[in-house]
């Protein structure tokens, strides 16, 4: 048990950060693969540290009857809400390539929703199959294997093992030849290698793939129990809408005891967490001097600011092209581009709390270069 639990531990010197929390927080394993809970994703998307300390050597064995049991339970897409994976809390398994797919969903624009139900309808019929989602599943593994750090075969084997549910690397279905660049994230790698699908031999191998992987919550809630079922647009939009909301209330509930508001200094306590600020007191300290009474933040306010946070990237193009970037802002030129540029509508209150976080000389200006900085750590859960 010793020797088994020392070569565990030592596959996290190979694993991505991404892969080392993904192993920290799964507490289920099948077949000798990894499996996050809904609990457990949430507790990886909110919290530094798991609240159970099970470790990823100390995960729980499932047999196949506890497992078709969980998935059993699944609701269809029909009744997803934004407290589903609050009512699913144990009974339920998530892959790693979902949980990468998940927190990509996490980052993105509601504009970006049609996109990412573009990039998997391959045949174009405005519908989603099991075998076109399940695309996901070879390109994230691909991109992993380029991240593959080199050393120990064995060990590596093993990691794929857990992360895959396979021992050896198989044949990529995508056509790299020629591509030596690893794109920027896990979207990009989707809205990259989707399009090449098309050409590959996956539709002949579709069956084999499907046949070859266990079940998980999600392909049961999209394709139902028999995984016959389409997933049509509406009810893909309306998933990722509820997983954004189902995060963030989670995150305000934790600190609003109950109330309807949360205090600004709680805000910015949420809106430094994951970032690279190494000295979170002084910007904490500077809103205290700046707000002396409480007026507090709703959750309307709350959502409108990460709806913003997730249009990051139009709102750096805007601010480029009307050369707000090489100056400090106002907060009603802030105010202004941000709904110019992603739509969004931020309150003066909010707009107000966040320049006194900020603006650390206090001359009611926006460092635009040092706030976009942080914000995209914070975006990206400190992913970047």
């Amino acid at each position: 048990v010793t020797e088994n639990r020392s070569d565990l531990e030592d596959l996290h010197l190979y694993a991505t950060p991404r892969e080392q929390r993904f192993r920290r927080f799964a507490s289920l394993e099948f077949e000798g693969q990894l499996y996050m809970t809904p609990y457990d994703f949430i507790q990886a998307v909110t919290s530094d540290e798991p609240k159970r300390k099970h470790e990823f050597y100390n995960a729980k064995s499932a047999r196949e009857n506890e497992l078709n049991q969980i998935l059993m339970e699944t609701p269809p897409i029909w009744k997803g809400s934004s407290k589903l994976f609050r009512n699913l809390n144990e009974k339920g398994v998530i892959s790693y390539t979902e949980y990468l797919f998940l927190l990509c969903i996490l980052t993105k624009p509601h504009a970006g929703f049609r996109i990412a139900f573009n990039m998997f309808d391959t045949d174009g019929n405005e519908m989603v199959d099991k075998k076109e989602f399940l695309v996901l599943q070879e390109i994230f593994r691909k991109k992993n294997e380029k991240r593959e750090k080199r050393g120990d075969e064995e060990k590596r084997a093993m990691l794929r093992l857990q992360l895959y549910g396979y021992h050896t690397p198989t044949n990529s279905v995508l056509k790299t030849e020629g591509e030596d660049l690893v794109p920027r994230s896990y979207w990009d790698t989707l809205r990259r290698s989707t399009s090449q699908v098309l050409f590959s031999d996956l539709a002949e191998r579709a069956d084999d793939i499907s046949s070859s992987l266990s079940d998980t919550t999600l392909l049961v809630h999209f394709f139902g129990k028999k995984g016959k079922a389409e997933l049509n647009f509406e009810d893909f939009y309306r998933f990722m809408d509820n997983l954004q909301t189902e995060v963030l209330e989670i995150e305000f509930l934790s600190y609003s005891n109950g109330m309807n508001t949360i205090s600004e200094e709680d805000f910015a306590h949420i809106l430094l967490r994951y970032t690279n600020v190494e000295n979170t007191s002084s910007y904490l300290e500077n809103m205290r001097c700046s707000i002396p009474e409480e007026k507090g933040i709703t959750f309307e306010e709350f959502r409108s600011f990460f709806q913003f946070l997730n249009n990051l990237e139009d709102f750096t193009i805007a601010m480029q092209m009307y050369n707000f970037a090489s100056r400090s802002i106002g907060q009603d030129e802030f105010k202004r581009a941000v709904y110019v540029a992603t739509g969004v509508k931020l309150s003066s209150h909010l707009v107000n709390t966040v320049f006194k976080i900020f603006d650390v000389d206090r001359d009611d200006q926006l460092s635009y270069k040092e706030f976009i900085g942080i914000m995209k750590d914070r975006l990206n859960r400190g992913f970047r």
